[in-house]
């Protein structure tokens, strides 16, 4: 087979619209952040057990069959910023086995009585060094506004993201994601999230070839941890069919932290 032959065989072959790929993160921000001089430990992993089965670009990774995630360092600078650092960045793909994908550094502002307040918003900026196989472009960004509102044991927040591979304005993908809460008692919560991927700004995919996943979540306290698991349901043709999601998150320091006495 010819070299030109080849190249037109993955054009074919490649979903036609923007990529829909593995992620090492599935979570809704709500503004929690840790307290000034708090680390924070987060460890996300994610399970894809009926997902696509083509790599949305040559050489990278299939959805279906495939663990990702990622363990998340924080830490609390002031009541309003929270620096983070991703690493290191993982996956065990269907056709390529393990990987390890790059890293990320996070900035994340937030109104200082977050917690407090029945209106919260805050903006989180994220930076990434992709290897090859988890993104065709080396380094990409996130845009990630945070906005909420509480009203006795229900909170609402939406997220609306844009994804950014540096190429202008037009070109900034929007990926909202929303959630919608109820706190059933101090340590349990019910929820449920919508991850949703339009395409680019200049110009929206058709809703067939969009990505919109729901999923069923619960949150529950155990002492120090708090535990996040969730499973996910496609609806439309391009995205997966079926994804878990688990996430654990502790302070490792501080009053409630893991390690304090």
């Amino acid at each position: 087979m010819t070299a030109m032959r080849r190249v037109v065989l993955c054009a074919l072959l490649l979903p036609a619209g923007p990529a829909f790929a593995l992620t090492d993160e599935i979570q809704v921000y709500t503004g929690d952040i840790a307290a000034p001089g708090v680390f924070n430990l987060t460890w996300h992993d994610n399970y894809t057990p009926d997902g696509l089965r083509t790599p949305d670009f040559p050489q990278g990774l299939a959805d279906d069959h495939s663990l990702s995630g990622v363990t998340e360092w924080a830490y609390g600078v002031t009541p309003w910023f929270e620096a983070g650092l991703y690493l290191p960045l993982y996956a065990v793909s269907g056709n390529r086995g393990a990987q390890l994908n790059g890293f990320k550094l996070r900035a994340l502002f937030v109104n200082p009585d977050n917690a407090a307040s029945n209106f919260y918003y805050g903006v989180n900026f994220e930076f990434s060094y992709n290897s090859r196989h988890w993104d065709e472009d080396r380094s990409t960004g996130e845009i990630r506004p945070i906005l909420g509102y509480r009203l006795g044991g229900w909170s609402l927040t939406f997220n609306p993201i844009l994804d950014n591979s540096y190429k202008g304005v037009s070109r900034l993908d929007f990926a909202p994601a929303t959630r919608l809460d109820y706190a059933v008692s101090p340590d349990w919560t019910l929820a449920a999230e919508e991850y949703d991927d339009f395409g680019e700004l200049r110009g929206f995919q058709p809703a067939g070839q969009q990505s919109h996943q729901l999923f069923a979540v619960v949150d529950h306290a155990i002492g120090p941890v708090s535990v996040e698991a969730g499973a996910g349901f496609g609806l439309t043709a391009a995205s997966d069919r079926l994804t878990f999601k688990l996430i654990l998150s502790s302070d490792l320091n501080g009053p409630q932290g893991l390690f304090s006495r």
